[in-house]
């Protein structure tokens, strides 16, 4: 059960330990070290020499190396699915569907790194040049640092490692603290696959001192983070001149047009709303529904909310398990409460049991709410009636992030004035904008972060172009 400090290719096992226990039962499922500032330069230091290897790697060996932890990841699958629902509390499903998500990231990784690949340049093409051999070429970066959520425990990690490890960098990897094990598990696999580059993956736990001495070193060249805004504004002050990758919160909302299939659409709301209970950067937060088929649509969207099984993480018939802690509970209900206290509504019972939080349609809702607003990280979603899109789309884009967005309609005309008109790093038609394709680049806009995932953009992300001119 316990985590130790990756080093390179070597464990070092502290005295002082913190215990991670479940969401769901309690009981200590997991032990990680608590790292030092020191910890986090010693891991520095090894990845800095490190790179020099990696740069000068072979791409058959970094790929086979990827393509090696993606089989071993499949022969772990159920023990690595199982380990993620004890940490996060995620429902062991939908843990197996991440495990293969992160096989694939992996996999798309070394795939696009066979055929990534610079371009010649025409020299003469304007009056002040001259016939050239002329190109450029991407080199890795150098030593890149990944800071990961909880909430994808292994698959954000499979978007940063992946990507910089194929295109030749090393890294050092700062996972979450709520599930340290999955992390431990994931980085052995880099480490002890026969393919490694010696030293070139360091992991490092800790807390805020860990990753500012993390941030704030000169040896890294690119920093990737995923996780909340406030952390992602001290990055940005504090990073200094290097690479920063942002993947940040979100307030993703979608429009409902009176052309649109109301059974489908509200199956879908309902999924994008609630799944992995509702902690997700691109949930369904906000609904704007057109008025004329209002009622109709909210009778369906509570119908198939209705539906879903909240329970144990560990049944196969689970679709919602607890949140990631007590004080996420307390948080979302609090926000539930003070928007009914302000004459909002839930066309569902508001139900509660210790980590369990059920799912909430809201109604009657105003757009100062917090709920609305802000970024909920819970399963709470808002029903807000509008009169067309121009309306919607007004109070779609009048929000700090720009994550993702959709429009449900069957009307072409709208859906080609959704895509140019919403103001989101992700528009999606007829879906719902939690739906992430990994192979697609993905990120946002506003305060919703800087920079794209997705194996080909963050292998652009994480790399350097050399131009070159032989005369």
């Amino acid at each position: 059960m316990d985590a130790k400090i990756y080093f390179g290719s070597t464990e070092d096992t502290k005295e002082v330990f913190s215990d991670r226990r479940s969401p769901f039962s309690g009981e200590v499922v997991s032990r990680a070290p608590l790292c030092s500032a020191d910890d986090a330069k010693k891991a520095l230091k090894i990845a800095q020499n490190a790179a020099k290897e990696a740069k000068h790697s072979t791409l058959w060996q970094r790929c086979s190396w990827l393509l090696d932890v993606a089989s071993k990841l499949r022969e772990n699958k159920e023990d690595i699915a199982n380990t993620i629902t004890d940490e996060v509390g995620k429902p062991i499903t939908f843990s197996r569907i991440e495990v293969e998500r992160a096989i694939e990231t992996i996999t798309l990784s070394a795939e696009t790194m066979r055929t990534m690949h610079g371009e010649t340049i025409n020299t003469d093409a304007m009056p002040s040049g001259r016939k050239a051999v002329s190109y450029f070429v991407r080199e890795p970066a150098g030593v890149v640092v990944a800071i990961t959520p909880f909430n994808f425990p292994l698959n954000l990690i499979a978007h940063k490692l992946a990507p910089a490890l194929v295109s030749g960098n090393a890294v050092v990897l700062k996972p979450t603290p709520e599930a340290p094990l999955t992390a431990y598990k994931f980085a052995k696999l880099f480490i002890e696959s026969k393919y490694a580059i010696k030293d070139a993956l360091s992991v490092v736990y800790g807390d805020a001192e860990v990753g500012s001495a993390l941030i704030t070193s000169d040896i890294p060249r690119v920093v990737s983070f995923t996780g909340s805004v406030p952390v992602g504004e001290i990055i940005t002050k504090s990073a200094g001149i290097k690479k920063v990758s942002l993947e940040l919160g979100g307030n993703a909302a979608t429009y409902i047009d009176k052309s649109a299939d109301l059974a489908y659409t509200a199956q879908k709301c309902a999924l994008g709303a609630f799944v992995n209970s509702g902690q997700v950067c691109i949930s369904l937060q906000r609904i704007y529904v057109n008025s004329e088929i209002y009622e109709e649509f909210a009778a369906k969207m509570a119908k198939e909310t209705a539906k879903l099984t909240v329970g144990s993480p560990y049944h196969e018939d689970t679709f919602m398990g607890p949140l990631i802690d007590e004080d996420a509970v307390a948080r979302a209900k609090n926000w539930v409460e003070s928007a009914v206290s302000e004459g909002a509504s839930s066309l569902l019972e508001v139900k509660t049991d210790q980590r369990l939080f059920w799912p909430c349609v809201m109604t009657n809702v105003t757009d100062e709410m917090k709920i609305v607003c802000e970024e909920v990280f819970a399963p709470i979603v808002s029903l807000i009636r509008v009169d067309d899109f121009d309306t919607a789309k007004a109070k779609m884009n009048d929000s700090p992030y720009g994550l993702q967005f959709s429009v449900f309609t069957n009307d072409l005309s709208l859906a080609k004035r959704a895509i140019e008109e919403l103001e989101a790093g992700g528009i999606i038609i007829n879906d719902i904008p939690t739906l992430r394709f990994d192979i697609q680049p993905y990120g946002g806009v506003k305060l919703s972060g800087v920079g794209r995932e997705g194996p080909r953009f963050a292998i652009e992300e994480m790399t350097e172009i050399k131009s070159v001119v032989i005369n």
